[in-house]
């Protein structure tokens, strides 16, 4: 059977900009623009030439795309402008684009309220755009904002913005929930609807998530008829974000109700790049994946109880709705004090060391991750420390420094402005091979001054280091007093986009600090394939 088509359009870089903290240079705005064409949307929404110079210089040399249409966004026409004496309009039309995506009032309340325009003079405003940009040879879109709530409240004129861009020679129609507050059914209720005015091969829809349904209304808007879906990279906007391309996507690939009927121009292997695009993307956000995100995230596909475990290992569609494979990620069976056999025995495959069921070392293990969590660890969130722990107990772990003693001095003072700052020193004494080595370095707490001052000077091993970065830095009190137990848990990250967690625990916060770095440093080098020192080389 024929599949139809469905149209894929982002505007991480338009609509996404919008999230509070993020501002993408031009630069960021290729490098994304790359990875959107790369997974196969159809259409990659640069930004609103004129409005800024970042947007008007990305139009003015526009990135190079292989499959996907360059779109520029902007009003449509104002009240009481020609075409030609509209300077957002004409910048709108001279941009580098393939396409354009005009933005228009559909509810008559914000045409009065908003424009300050009549009702007549706002279709005029669209019928004249559409015509504009038809003439320079572009693709039209027209995004209807506030659709739903303007249908509502008057389906006549919301029907007639829609008409007026259709019969004007829109290629898509686009009904926007811009508020983000309809709800699924009526979202399948009003484009069915609407597709009886207009053709559902020239529908979209642009949903936002102020009631956590963005991704739900989408698809209710393709079961009712609507063939164009808008939406950003893991799902940013303005408020509460857009509907998630990269939820949605995946389901539209991977579930029968939608594959069987539909295709998109993401492929199989474009699909299995996703996890990586969506991470790549949070890097460049500068912020850390969500971990618990649908398809993508690490935990995703994590399973903890030992009995799910055990299933998965007999077949992973037990517990799991897709193969994680197929979108890029991994399964992920976690190692805790509710862990049994069968979770620590998959962990074991999965970072290469083959033990045989049976062996008493398995035993072993076991007993001392459930010692070591009731003291405070939590092996679940730190696969690297995990991983050594299991090395050494069952196999081994090259030894490569040893670290002797260090001291951390934290001073508050004037500087030399005289402003007042707070500021750390820290020494650290190693052993490499049979030579001592000793650093100072200073950070702005005692852990960054550490983990200068451990770098500075590891021998042989610092070229190892060049490329090593913490990435996050978490503490967690374990019984509230001053006095308390604290879990440290540090991310790390190399050059090629490595991400590993390392654990510590102590009643000194530094020293579950120092315990979490030095186990990064050594996690690193193991995966590098470092030489052991010559003092020692068993763990």
């Amino acid at each position: 059977m024929t599949r139809e088509r469905l149209y894929l359009f982002d505007t991480t870089l338009r609509d996404g900009q919008q999230t509070p903290g993020i501002d993408f240079s031009i630069e960021d705005k290729r490098v994304i623009a790359g990875l959107l064409d790369e997974l196969g949307v159809d259409y990659v929404e640069g930004g609103y030439p004129g409005a800024n110079p970042t947007d008007t210089a990305l139009f003015a040399k526009r990135p190079p795309l292989r499959h996907a249409h360059f779109t520029a966004f902007g009003m449509t026409k104002r009240a009481g402008r020609s075409v030609s004496n509209d300077p957002g309009l004409v910048a709108l039309l001279d941009a580098d684009a393939d396409a354009i995506c005009f933005v228009a009032k559909s509810w008559d309340f914000h045409v009065r309220v908003a424009l300050g325009a009549t009702n007549e003079e706002n279709l005029e405003g669209i019928r004249d755009s559409v015509a504009a940009a038809k003439a320079r040879g572009r693709e039209v879109l027209l995004d209807c904002e506030h659709f739903f709530d303007g249908y509502k409240a008057n389906p006549d004129y919301a029907l007639a913005c829609a008409r007026a861009a259709y019969e004007a020679g829109a290629r898509w129609v686009v009904l926007c929930d811009t508020n983000g507050g309809t709800l699924p059914h009526e979202v399948e209720r009003i484009v069915a609807e609407v597709t009886r005015v207009i053709p559902g091969d020239h529908l979209g829809i642009h949903a936002h998530d102020d009631t956590g349904q963005a991704v739900a209304n989408s698809l209710a808007a393709v079961r009712a008829g609507a063939r164009h879906i808008q939406g950003t990279l893991n799902g940013i906007g303005e408020r509460c974000g857009n509907a998630n391309l990269v939820s949605l996507i995946p389901t539209l690939l991977l579930k029968d109700d939608y594959a069987a009927r539909f295709e998109t121009g993401v492929s199989s292997a474009a699909l299995a790049r996703l996890t990586s695009i969506s991470r790549t993307f949070d890097e460049l956000l500068n912020r850390a994946p969500d971990r618990q995100a649908p398809y993508v995230g690490e935990a995703a596909f994590a399973t903890k109880a030992g009995i799910h475990a055990s299933a998965i290992l007999k077949d992973p569609q037990t517990y799991e709705h897709v193969s994680p494979e197929a979108v890029g990620n991994r399964r992920r069976v976690l190692v805790s004090d509710q862990a049994g056999r069968s979770n620590l025995l998959a962990e074991l495959a999965r970072i290469g060391l083959t033990v045989d069921r049976n062996d008493p070392r398995i035993d072993r293990l076991l007993d001392e991750v459930k010692r070591r969590e009731a003291e405070g660890y939590a092996y679940e969130g730190a696969d690297a420390s995990f991983e050594l722990l299991a090395r050494r107990t069952l196999d081994s772990v090259p030894h490569f420094f040893e670290v002797e003693g260090f001291r951390v001095m934290v001073e508050r003072r004037h500087n030399a402005l005289g402003k007042l700052v707070t500021m750390s020193e820290a020494t650290v004494k190693v052993r490499v091979d049979d030579e001592v080595l000793m650093s100072v370095g200073e950070g702005n707490g005692p852990v960054n001054a550490l983990d200068v001052a451990l770098r500075k000077d590891l021998g042989k091993y610092s070229p190892y280091l060049a490329d090593l970065e913490l990435v996050d830095f978490k503490v967690r009190i374990l019984n509230g007093t001053t006095a308390a137990t604290t879990r440290v848990l540090i991310e790390s990250g190399n050059g090629h986009g490595a991400r590993w967690f390392t654990v510590g625990v102590s009643t000194n916060i530094v020293d579950a600090s120092f315990q979490a770095l030095i186990d990064s440093i050594t996690f690193k080098l193991l995966r590098d394939g470092a030489p052991a020192s010559r003092a020692r080389t068993a763990a």
